[in-house]
């Protein structure tokens, strides 16, 4: 007898397991799920990958099992949030296989696609609703769908949701709620706003927590090149270059610079594709099939693929840009060494983000392994412009295009130095 059959489940979700190639709960789902099956409120602290649609998926497929009747028209018995089109698909795809060969009905509504043919699916009623923040709540002023009869609310990813600002969406959700509930709550990090959420969200929950906030797989190998920015294509190409015929992911901080690496990683011979908030959701579907069936070897993202994505075989994460919160690097890395394999994430850090390094360090409560360049001295990491989020323009100690501590012209101005060449990475200049 295996662990899930010791849990209790129904026998048909047993054989779903099986026929899913599961037999064994991971550590987030053993703690999870008991608790989920008596009815309690959890709140689930686990690192990215480790199973947690399953560890709130099986409590909600079981109970709702137990329904003797059809949901009514428009109503919604169970609500899942997650905060990406992409999460709520694969999220999505996940409870569908699980609730295969059963009358239970899994619906999926994101934006980017049409409005009009959700409500119409919505009007028959939903057992098990896989949603977006934006999308449910144009849909519910739309009057498509009702949360009267929704007894089950989970929030996956929630501390993803309070970085992309959907506290207020929360709320407004949560108001159309009934106080009768259970309400899951998975999240990979601990922001303090996150005690907001549980207060206001659970009752009395349990809280499992399977690993430390910040900690990563054991098995990803880190390390960090100091680097100018200008320099950060030439060496992205050439470490790419030592693994054509293995997936890496190129995380960027901007639409447009990933895009634009993209194009240039195309011309330079490499199979790479990009996604992105400016793609429409067909393209980040297609875009993510092709690099998942490996006809793709290089996905070039922000922060969208960052969160929850279960895209195997990722041998490599490139930290093209390092993103502004630190957590995020936590998530980026996370998309490599899943199910216990082994995976390398590579960081290049110019001059204007010590100050991301840093906090990703301390979030991490570690230092990455240098592989090439020093640490850039104060002297050389241009001041931030006060009012905003990064470096930029020529503010700062002289700092000059891309944050490299020089102007254009080549020539040091306004106190900023010129550093010594490093020589790292065979013999190659770093910065």
């Amino acid at each position: 007898m295996n662990e899930f059959e010791m849990m209790g489940l129904p026998e048909q979700l047993i054989k779903r397991l099986k026929a899913m190639g599961l037999s064994q709960p991971t550590p987030i789902q053993s703690h999870a799920i008991p608790y989920g099956l008596n009815g309690r409120d959890v709140m689930g602290l686990a690192q990215t990958g480790t199973g947690k649609t399953l560890a709130f998926g099986l409590p909600l497929v079981t109970q709702m099992l137990e329904f003797d009747k059809k949901p009514a028209r428009y109503a919604v018995r169970g609500l899942v949030l997650a905060p990406t089109r992409e999460l709520a698909n694969q999220i999505c795809e996940h409870l569908r296989a699980l609730v295969e060969g059963t009358p239970l009905k899994v619906g999926f509504v994101v934006g980017g696609q049409s409005i009009r043919a959700q409500m119409q699916r919505l009007e028959k009623g939903t057992d098990l609703l896989v949603a977006t923040p934006g999308r449910l709540i144009d849909l519910m002023d739309r009057r498509a769908l009702t949360l009267d009869e929704c007894v089950f609310l989970v929030l996956d990813e929630a501390d993803q949701m309070l970085d992309m600002g959907f506290i207020h969406a929360l709320r407004k959700i949560a108001a159309m709620l009934p106080e009768e509930r259970q309400t899951m709550l998975f999240s990979a990090t601990m922001p303090k706003q996150m005690n907001e959420i549980a207060n206001s969200y659970l009752r009395n929950p349990k809280r499992v927590e399977v690993s430390p906030p910040g900690k990563v797989a054991d098995k990803i190998t880190q390390e960090v090149h100091f680097i100018a920015k200008a320099e950060k294509t030439a060496l992205l190409k050439e470490l790419l270059d030592k693994h054509r015929d293995e997936r890496a992911l190129v995380f960027g901080r901007t639409k447009h610079g990933c895009e634009k690496l993209m194009k240039h990683l195309v011309n330079a011979g490499f199979s790479a594709i990009s996604i992105h908030g400016n793609k429409s959701q067909g393209q980040r579907d297609r875009a993510l099939a092709a690099f998942k069936a490996g006809t793709v070897k290089v996905l070039v993202a922000t922060d969208v693929a960052a969160r929850g994505l279960d895209i195997p075989d990722v041998k490599h994460v490139y930290n093209y840009d390092l993103p502004n919160v630190p957590d995020a690097y936590v998530h980026r890395i996370g998309r490599t060494a899943r199910a216990g394999k082994d995976g390398a994430a590579v960081a290049f850090c110019a001059p204007d983000e010590m100050g991301e390094l840093k906090a990703i360090q301390k979030v991490m409560k570690m230092e990455i392994p240098v592989a090439s360049g020093r640490p850039w001295e104060l002297s050389e990491v241009p001041a931030k412009p006060k009012g905003r989020g990064g470096g930029g323009g020529r503010r700062g100690g002289g700092q000059g295009r891309g944050g490299q501590g020089q102007p254009q012209g080549g020539k040091p101005q306004g106190g900023a130095r010129r550093r010594k060449p490093s020589r790292g990475r065979g013999g190659q200049q770093a910065a």
